[in-house]
């Protein structure tokens, strides 16, 4: 038993984080097959959702913890939605900026495209892993490493499904270093992911699972030379999916802002993100794809997915038709309006379009037109608002089987809370 000392210098804080999110969706639901055969005409959706942590950090002399719960759901749902323990972490810091850290945590490196805590959905994403690391004199290492399983057994093999992330094992190693004299960040990252095949039997028969690795590695630059801001990322995939197919993926990002004043930033950037070759999706109400040689369409695997590629979450939250994907391009420009310190405005334009030539569509998906603002009471309280439209072409109809893709909305309403409970500083 680990007793932590909790003499003067020891610190306790309670938070608590809470949001309430209403939402009004019209258009962009994909549809399955059975839907599309039965003619149901459904394509939009009315819901409120919540979510609520509740947080416990201890920091005295070189030691760290947190302890988060977390809740949630959908206002009205019999199943009375998700509770867990969100966060479940120690620490270890020397003085000479070395770290150990161990337990349910987030990870979140660079724009969080690729490890992002993704605190937009209800869940948010941390993984069970030992992280090891330095921070100091403009570097930073970080290398850690998970093994998941199911239960705690003797008996029953090994395989893993349905658990708190899709991998069987995780290895990965991220770097990043502040380089002096030249406004210039670099981060280099590797990560190697088991995924695993098979499925447990019974107990006359069991298929035995297979671990196939795949690898993301890449790196992420900044430049920030006074009001000017770029940044540009560049990312491979290759190894073995699951299925045993293999992979040949990438993607590049660059993004431009500039600040001509405190209250005001314009920024505009380009995405893409490879797609499978030959990509096909059949006339709805019939199934059946193409066969692939290899998976070539880029997957952002555990990262921040609502920051990029739309606000209405079409693409790399939700799914294509059949599992593959056509990849994606996404030119963007928007002007963010800060009039006081508690208002912050937000205008932004997205031409969406597939990165790879469909056999029976064209390329462009359609113009998206975003609108976001929040206000801040107090410090701890903040309201947000929200609203998005897009003009949706023949190909989207396609992609997204639903005749109602034309004309897509999407409006939001979000409360959030955020006080400290306790607090012994």
């Amino acid at each position: 038993m680990l007793l932590l000392p909790l003499g003067a210098r020891a610190q306790v804080t309670i938070d608590a984080d809470y949001f309430t999110r209403g939402e009004v969706r019209r258009g962009g639901i994909s549809k399955s097959s059975e839907d599309v055969d039965k003619n149901y005409g459904f394509d939009h959706a009315n819901f409120i959702v919540e979510r609520t942590k509740l947080s416990l950090d201890y920091a005295a002399d070189n030691i760290q913890g947190r302890l988060t719960a977390q809740h949630s759901g959908t206002w009205g749902s019999k199943e009375g939605g998700d509770f867990n323990v969100h966060e479940a972490w120690m620490k270890f810091v020397s003085d000479k900026g070395f770290f150990a850290q161990i337990g349910r945590q987030n990870l979140s490196y660079d724009d969080q495209r690729i490890f992002g805590s993704d605190d937009w959905s209800m869940t948010g994403i941390t993984h069970d892993v030992l992280k090891l690391g330095f921070e100091g004199h403009g570097h930073r290492l970080h290398i850690f490493a998970g093994y998941n399983q199911n239960p705690e057994n003797i008996t029953e093999g090994t395989f893993y499904s349905g658990g708190l992330q899709p991998y069987k094992t995780i290895e990965a190693a991220w770097y990043h270093w502040d380089i002096p004299r030249t406004n210039l960040g670099l981060s280099l990252l590797f990560a190697d992911i088991g995924m695993q095949s098979g499925e447990k039997g019974s107990t006359d028969e069991y298929t035995l699972p297979r671990v196939r690795r795949q690898q993301v590695y890449g790196t992420f630059v900044t430049w920030k030379p006074g009001r000017l801001a770029a940044e540009a990322a560049y990312y491979r995939q290759g190894g073995v999916e699951e299925h045993g197919l293999p992979i040949d993926a990438w993607m590049a990002s660059g993004k431009l802002s500039y600040s001509p004043s405190a209250h005001l930033t314009l920024y505009g950037g380009y995405d893409h993100l490879s797609g499978d070759d030959q990509y096909a999706t059949p006339p709805m109400g019939q199934i059946g794809m193409i066969q692939h040689d290899k998976a070539r369409g880029f997957s952002s695997v555990y990262g921040s997915h609502h920051k990029f590629y739309g606000a209405m979450d079409f693409f790399y939250v939700t799914t294509y038709y059949g599992g593959f994907t056509p990849g994606l391009q996404n030119a963007y420009g928007g002007i963010t309006w800060k009039p006081g310190n508690k208002t912050s405005l937000d205008l932004a334009y997205h031409f969406l379009a597939t990165a790879t030539q469909l056999q029976n569509a064209d390329k462009p998906l359609g113009h998206e037109l975003e609108f976001s603002g929040s206000y801040s009471f107090r410090s701890n309280i903040k309201m947000s608002i929200g609203y998005s439209y897009m003009r949706g072409t023949e190909t989207m109809v396609v992609l997204k089987r639903s005749t109602d893709n034309r004309q897509l909305r999407w409006a939001w309403l979000m409360l959030t809370v955020t006080p400290t409970i306790f607090s012994s500083r």
